[in-house]
């Protein structure tokens, strides 16, 4: 969803009335510079995926499925299986969507939530191993933007794990080398939950969350991804302005602090989930 336009009166005066408001401490909607908007997550809505979730965060929505299957690994690794991200901003999504293959952000979309995920070493890659060098699970991760209203990267980050924490596979035997495919099913292998945290620059003021109002505003933009114990696995920085040194050390304390929240919200609705997955299984 490329966004190539000139910056208009109308969207001056807008940033005038922004910097006034958060000069005080607030925002266009009424939020705090380091308030988040409502997050909803939704699991197991496709019914035909190994695992699915649908994140609403604010007017955002994005829903992310996981598909499984028995692939070859990649001759550079041949002891870990597979993980691939793709997303797609749906032409109804936003008034500048297209129809068409996914442009440079979706591309962009895609990548930082795979380097998030990948970096972090959520999947334990090397347990999807079948035959070594052989036959590995393969994890493909599809993305849709259905609505877009700022911090795609956030949103997406948090369908797609909660789309793997609630995900089964297919458990399979090996036999005289052979595979062979069991009615059973597991979850993924999982080390930690990796959790996006956006924040955008306007003027010298940092917030959280953006929307896109906020965003065609912004000077800058930086997502942060921090694991279980507080370590930044992956940054992405967008925007032609920066940050200081000490802006820096700001939304990395708030990408540690703001992504524990984050995170207990997403493993809470995948222990509800697993639970009454477990209670069907009795």
């Amino acid at each position: 969803m490329s966004v190539k336009k000139t910056t208009t009166i109308v969207e001056q005066l807008r940033r005038a009335q922004m910097s006034e408001l958060l000069a005080m401490g607030k925002r266009l909607d009424g939020r705090g510079v380091k308030d988040y908007r409502e997050l909803r997550i939704d699991v197991g809505l496709i019914k035909k995926a190994n695992g699915s979730a649908l994140v609403s965060l604010g007017n955002t929505q994005v829903i992310a499925g996981i598909k499984v299957e028995v692939d070859e690994p990649f001759p550079d690794m041949p002891d870990k299986g597979l993980f691939i991200c793709n997303a797609e901003v749906l032409p109804l999504a936003s008034p500048y969507a297209e129809p068409g293959p996914p442009d440079e952000d979706a591309i962009e979309l895609a990548r930082v939530v795979d380097r998030g995920i990948r970096e972090s070493e959520m999947i334990a890659l090397d347990k999807l191993v079948l035959i070594s060098g052989k036959k590995v699970y393969a994890v493909f991760a599809d993305v849709s933007v259905l609505n877009s209203d700022g911090n795609l990267f956030d949103a997406t980050s948090y369908a797609v794990v909660a789309a793997l924490l609630t995900a089964r596979i297919p458990k399979y035997d090996v036999q005289d080398d052979r595979l062979v495919k069991s009615e059973e099913t597991i979850p993924l292998p999982i080390n930690t939950i990796p959790v996006s945290v956006t924040m955008a620059k306007i003027g010298n003021n940092i917030i959280v969350d953006p929307t896109a109002e906020e965003e065609a505003c912004m000077d800058a933009r930086i997502t942060m991804a921090t694991d279980e114990h507080g370590r930044v696995c992956a940054i992405q920085k967008g925007g032609s302005g920066t940050f200081s040194l000490e802006q820096l050390s700001e939304v990395a304390t708030l990408a540690v602090s703001i992504g524990r929240e984050m995170r207990e919200k997403i493993s809470n609705v995948a222990s509800r989930a697993r639970e009454q997955v477990q209670e069907q299984e009795k």
